[in-house]
């Protein structure tokens, strides 16, 4: 630890940086407590820092564990870092959470899973990974040939459905990851079975979260489904690998014990030719002296006696031993059925649970194909009520043109009959007026000479009635009455032209006053007019309200089809998407088929492989045996041979020596030579 320090001190004082206090600070409580542990999470670290850091951790062997979380990390300055750790050799543990690492990091990352072979688990979480796609490649270009990492959490790095296929192949070739956190990112549907699929080719991961992507339910239980079959292949293939050690181990102990018996064996076997050599020796040296060669032979004779014992004694715990392994090895025989009778049980259950899962597979389908059959025929009748509302719709356009030419006709017919009365109303006021004015002058001339020009004031008044007449007969009919008052008055003024000409002058004002008021009755007419002008135009406003009424009914219609439209566009596409979810959940059955086809596969394989190493190890153990038999039956003929040679040889002695007895009766008398 305080090299550790001495070096970045004088790093930091050979380039001209500062050092960081805080860095410092850590690497002092380090040095007092001893840990093998660099935590400088929260820390803000410079370019700078980092940079020396990556040369001191190049060829460091203090720390194992390095935690940056949250230290404000630059591209550049993780960059330095993160290349100077991929030449270390003791760190395992690496934690760049919070550190905001997007493209150069994520390369800087890749080159670092390339090149150390170290590194067991690495935390990246709250980063952004995933925002540029080509250093994320390169990233799980480097996961994928790395060989040691063991966990990697990756959770809230951005990573989209191209990130997790990026990813996905990685996970093809990598074949020592086991915990993967992929929670809070956006890998979607897409990203979700590109997983699935490559679930199904990796075999060593175990652990995959997936929570917080927007990946649907079917997709996350086929993972929890590859992932539940890659926990059961590795516990299998430990449970084979310890039975082959454990089988391993006995034959090994077995072939040991073996060869210690037959060591024992051959030094007794050994032991037994120098005896022998030496008493033949012995006897053959004292011939001379035959009461102690007697005796010689016959103590040789007991311990020959006594080690043919032994010899045999040895020979029966020997078939014993022989007798134990056969037992063993009919025990493993018997094991080995027990194993395969299992084996092929298991295999019937789960051929037995695939035709039960594909008949309630073919029951789905049957029912989703009659579900299709409904929802279409639901289609059909929405469409025949959209056509029926189109037809409807139509119908109203038809009669909403018709009521719009209607009364644009009348529209026209109105404004056509107020121009008209205009017209007519201009004209009589017009001659009204020129008539009064007319009359005005007519009367005072006629005041200054009445008397000469009282007969042409009568034509002209005559003419003037003829006039008025027209003129009140084009009006209306009530000037008719008023035309057979000016008659009236015409005719007192011939009768008393000379007599009344005050009267006259009444008369031509009541006359005046009776223009006025024809006058106040054409303008009430005109009024008249003009409040059926009023009314016209209010009915054109209610019509207009009509139309605008009708416009919004055909927009709420249309708007109604719409959405009926909609809704029917709506229904299908969640059609499809049920009916892809549960061709995506039969896919993914399918597929989990598949793998358990290819684990039954990988498992008769083993059990093929298992039966193979079993078989050639029970010939070489029955070869040994044999060997070992021939052996023993080899060295029972010597010992026998030895028996035979040995008899004779007493025999030849006893034959002399009784010789001898019988042919020298004094010779017990004699003294020992």
């Amino acid at each position: 630890m305080e090299n550790f320090r001495r070096t970045y001190l004088r790093l930091c004082k050979e380039g001209g940086i500062d050092t960081q206090e805080s860095v410092l600070a850590q690497l002092d409580t380090r040095t007092v407590t001893g840990s093998s542990r660099l935590d400088l999470s929260g820390q803000s670290i410079t370019v700078d820092t980092c940079s020396v850091m990556g040369r001191v951790l190049q060829n460091d062997t203090v720390f194992t564990e390095i935690i940056l979380s949250d230290c404000m990390l630059s591209e550049e300055g993780a960059k330095l870092l993160l290349h100077g750790l991929c030449s270390n050799t003791t760190v395992k543990m690496l934690d760049l959470k919070g550190n905001n690492m997007r493209g150069t990091g994520a390369e800087a990352l890749g080159q670092l899973l390339v090149r150390n072979k170290i590194l067991r688990r690495l935390v990246l979480e709250w980063n952004a990974l995933g925002m540029w796609e080509e250093g994320f490649a390169i990233f799980c270009e480097g996961l994928a040939s790395n060989t040691s990492l063991t966990q990697l959490d990756l959770r809230n790095n951005q990573i989209n459905h191209q990130g997790a296929a990026e990813l996905c192949i990685a996970l093809k070739r990598n074949t020592t990851l086991q915990e993967l956190d992929l929670r809070w990112n956006n890998i979607g549907l897409l990203g979700g079975r590109s997983l699935l699929e490559a679930m199904q080719q990796n075999r060593t991961l175990l652990k995959l979260e997936m929570a917080g992507n927007n990946i649907p339910s079917d997709t996350l239980r086929a993972i929890e489904q590859s992932m539940n079959h890659n926990t059961d292949r590795q516990s299998t293939l430990r449970e084979s690998r310890s039975k082959t050690h454990v089988l391993t181990k006995e034959i090994q102990l077995l072939k040991e014990e073996k060869g210690r018996q037959f060591l024992s064996l051959m030094e007794t076997i050994d032991r037994q030719k120098d005896e022998m050599g030496r008493s033949s020796r012995n006897s053959s040296t004292r011939l001379g002296q035959l009461q102690e060669a007697v005796n010689e032979q016959k103590s040789a004779v007991n311990s020959l006696t006594a080690k043919l014992q032994m010899t045999e004694a040895a020979l029966a715990l020997s078939q014993q031993k022989s007798h134990g392994l056969g037992e063993l090895i009919t025990r493993v025989k018997m094991e080995k059925t027990e194993l395969r009778e299992k084996q092929t049980r298991d295999i019937k259950k789960e051929q037995e649970e695939s035709a039960l899962r594909e008949a309630k597979l073919l029951k789905e389908v049957n029912a989703l194909s009659e579900k299709n059959l409904q929802l279409r025929n639901k289609c059909d009748e929405t469409e025949r009520r959209c056509k029926m509302q189109q037809e409807q719709i139509f119908e109203l356009k038809q009669e909403l043109t018709n009521t719009t030419a209607e009364l644009k006709l009348r529209l026209v017919q109105t404004e056509e009959r107020l121009d008209t009365e205009k017209r007519r109303y201009k004209q009589t006021l017009e001659d009204m007026d020129s008539l009064r004015q007319k009359e005005v002058d007519h009367l005072t001339r006629h005041q200054e000479d009445s008397e000469r020009a009282l007969q042409d004031r009568i034509l002209k008044l005559e003419g003037h009635r003829i006039q008025l007449e027209e003129e009140l007969s084009r009006v209306k009919a009530s000037l008719v009455t008023e035309r057979a008052q000016a008659e009236e008055e015409l005719g007192k003024v011939r009768s008393q032209v000379r007599l009344e000409e005050q009267q006259h002058l009444s008369s031509l004002e009541e006359k005046l006053r009776a223009v006025r008021q024809s006058r106040d009755e054409s303008q009430n007419h005109c009024t008249q007019q003009k409040q059926t002008v009023a009314e016209l135009q209010h009915r054109v406003g209610q019509q207009s309200i009509e139309m605008d009424t009708l416009r919004r009914r055909i927009e709420e219609l249309q708007q109604e089809l719409a959405g009926k439209e909609h809704e029917k566009i709506t229904e299908v596409t969640r059609v499809r998407v049920e009916l892809q979810e549960q061709i995506g959940h039969l896919q993914a059955e399918r597929t989990a088929q598949g793998g358990l086809k290819e684990k039954i596969a990988a498992l008769e394989r083993e059990m093929k492989v298992l039966s193979a190493t079993h078989r050639e190890a029970l010939l070489d153990k029955e070869s040994e045996i044999s060997s070992l038999l021939e052996r023993l039956r080899i060295r029972d003929g010597e010992i026998q041979r030895m028996r035979e040679d040995e008899a004779q040889r007493a025999s030849f002695l006893q034959n002399a020596i009784h010789a001898y007895v019988q042919g020298s009766p004094l010779a017990h008398f004699s003294p020992k030579k």
